[in-house]
C-alpha cells in the first residue's frame, strides 16, 4: 500500500510520543513548568484549569481539551492565574513519582508528555507548528481525542500488564490525531508542508511528490494533478507552503538524503540516485546549498557526533 505524505514525514522525523507524568489537583493550586526541550502535550481528562505560556495571556483549558506546545518557553498551569505556583519539577522530583496530587484532587486531573523528535530531521516537524496551540474539546473532530484520553487514564489507573507500551502507542496516536486537526484549515499554523498538506487543492500535488521524490517532475504534471493551471497552482503553493512546488520537492529530497547519509552505509553516488539525482556531482552541489557542507562532511561529523 503507497505511503502518505504524513506517514513519510513522520517516519522521517522519527516521532516518539509517551505520558510522562500528570496530576490531580483541587482548591487553589499552581504549578510552574520549566521550558521543554521538545515538543510538548498535555490533556485535561477532568474538570479545567488555566494554562499560562510565558508571553501569552492565560488559556482556559476545559475537560478533554488538548494543548500543544513547540516554543521553548516556560508555562504555568493552575487553578487561578493569580495563584502564586509551586516549582513543578522540584515537586515530582521530590516526591519521586510521575503523578502527584494537589489538595483534595477533586476539580482537575492533567496528564503530559513528550514528543521526541529525531535531532537532524525533527525540525521538518517543529516548524510546521505554531509555538502554542490548544484544541477544544466539545468539537466533533476532538471525539477521537476523547476516547484516547479515556484509554490513557485506564492504562494509568488500572495498571494492566504491557500499560507502558500500551500508552505509548496511545500517545503516539494522540499526537496523529493533533496534527490531523490541524489540516482543517487552522489559521494559526505558519506557511510549510502542514498548511499545504491540509489544503484540499494542493494535497494531490504534494502526496505525489511524497510517493515518488526521484521522479523528475515537472510544474505541469504536479497543477494538472490539482486540476489547476500552472501559474496558479505554483502561487497557491508558494503562499501555502512558504516555498514554490519544486523547490519543496528539493527540499524534501534532502532531507531524505540526511537520513540516509547518517543511518544507512550506501555510497554518495546511491544516495544521489536514491533521490534523483542524475550525478554525484548535481546532488553534493545541491546537498551543499542545503546545508552548507558536502554529503561526506556531513556524514562524517554525524558520525562523529553519534559517537560522542
Amino acid at each position: 500500500m503507497t505511503s502518505d505524505a504524513l506517514s513519510e514525514i513522520l517516519h522521517l522525523t522519527t516521532v516518539e510520543s509517551m505520558v510522562t507524568g500528570g496530576f490531580d489537583a483541587g482548591g487553589q493550586w499552581a504549578l510552574r513548568f520549566p521550558a521543554p526541550k521538545s515538543i510538548k502535550f498535555f490533556a485535561l481528562t477532568q474538570g479545567a484549569c488555566w494554562t499560562q505560556i510565558d508571553g501569552e495571556a492565560p488559556v482556559r483549558f476545559e475537560e478533554g481539551d488538548v494543548g500543544l506546545l513547540t516554543a521553548q518557553r516556560p508555562y504555568t498551569v493552575s487553578s487561578d492565574p493569580s495563584v502564586t505556583p509551586l516549582d513543578a519539577m522540584a515537586l515530582f522530583s521530590g516526591r519521586g513519582r510521575s503523578f502527584v496530587t494537589l489538595g483534595d484532587a477533586a476539580d482537575c486531573s492533567y496528564l503530559g508528555g513528550h514528543v521526541l523528535l529525531d535531532p537532524t530531521s525533527g525540525t521538518l516537524l517543529s516548524e510546521a507548528l505554531p509555538p502554542w496551540l490548544r484544541i477544544d474539546g466539545t468539537t466533533e473532530q476532538a471525539g477521537r481525542f476523547r476516547w484516547l484520553l479515556d484509554e490513557l487514564v485506564t492504562e494509568r489507573t488500572q495498571r494492566l500488564p504491557g500499560n507502558a507500551l500500551v500508552a505509548s502507542q496511545l500517545a503516539q496516536l494522540l499526537f496523529v490525531q493533533i496534527l490531523r486537526a490541524q489540516m482543517n484549515g487552522n489559521s494559526r499554523i505558519p506557511r510549510g508542508w502542514l498548511r499545504a498538506l491540509g489544503d484540499p487543492r494542493l494535497a494531490p500535488a504534494v502526496q505525489l511528490m511524497h510517493e515518488d521524490p526521484a521522479r523528475s517532475w515537472h510544474l505541469d504534471e504536479l497543477a494538472r494533478a490539482c486540476a489547476m493551471s500552472r501559474s496558479s497552482f505554483a502561487a497557491r503553493f508558494t503562499a501555502t507552503a512558504g516555498i514554490g512546488p519544486l523547490g519543496y520537492l528539493a527540499r524534501w529530497r534532502i532531507h531524505i538524503a540526511c537520513k540516509a547519509l547518517r543511518d544507512d552505509d550506501l555510497p554518495v553516488a546511491s544516495v544521489a540516485a536514491l533521490i534523483g539525482y542524475s550525478s554525484q556531482g548535481a546532488f553534493s552541489n545541491a546537498f551543499k546549498r542545503a546545508t552548507g557542507l558536502s554529503p561526506s562532511l556531513w556524514r562524517e561529523r554525524q558520525a562523529g557526533a553519534n559517537a560522542a
